[in-house]
């Protein structure tokens, strides 16, 4: 963990920042809980416990900084709040995600499966990509199991046992 928060140093050392406690704070938290994809508010609460006097404008103010270099990835599944995954050094972009539209799980794909078509933007249309994301919506094994079992292991759900 402290090798990544040396670089994140760097990193706003490079740009003119500071590391200051807080950040430091708000880092370690989304270090401390790199699989949960936090949102600004949950960050706040858990930062709290690291720095009381710190207020939810600076945690704000510090992850759109993080966001803004690179560090951060802001993201939104569909449910209207902004929730922030920290990168990973190993890769060029920021890994894949897929979500539940019944339960809200979500589960990360660390490979990068677009590699292909990048090499293809840039062949054929001279494109370069910078970054990407790519978020599946739809629905989880789980939720599937729980809709079998209540639809009575039809996979035609209620809709086979009431014609119309």
């Amino acid at each position: 963990m402290e090798a990544r928060i040396e670089k994140v140093k760097q990193q706003l050392q490079s740009q003119g920042y500071k590391l200051t406690p807080q950040r430091e704070a708000t880092v370690r938290v989304l270090l401390e809980n790199e699989e949960d994809h936090l949102s600004a508010e949950d960050v706040f609460m858990l930062v709290k416990d690291i720095a009381p006097e710190i207020g939810l404008a600076t945690v704000y103010r510090t992850l759109e900084l993080l966001s803004e270099m690179h560090i951060v990835e802001k993201l939104n599944f569909g449910d209207g709040v902004a929730r922030y995954d920290l990168r990973q050094d190993n890769n060029k972009h920021h890994h894949h995600h897929l979500i539940c539209v019944q339960c809200g799980s979500m589960s990360e794909i660390m490979e990068d499966w677009l590699i292909p078509l990048e090499e293809r933007l840039e062949r054929e249309y001279g494109f370069t990509v910078l970054d990407h994301r790519l978020d599946f919506q739809g629905i989880c094994s789980k939720c599937r199991a729980k809709n079998a079992e209540a639809a009575g292991n039809n996979p035609e759900g209620a809709a086979a046992s009431n014609p119309s």
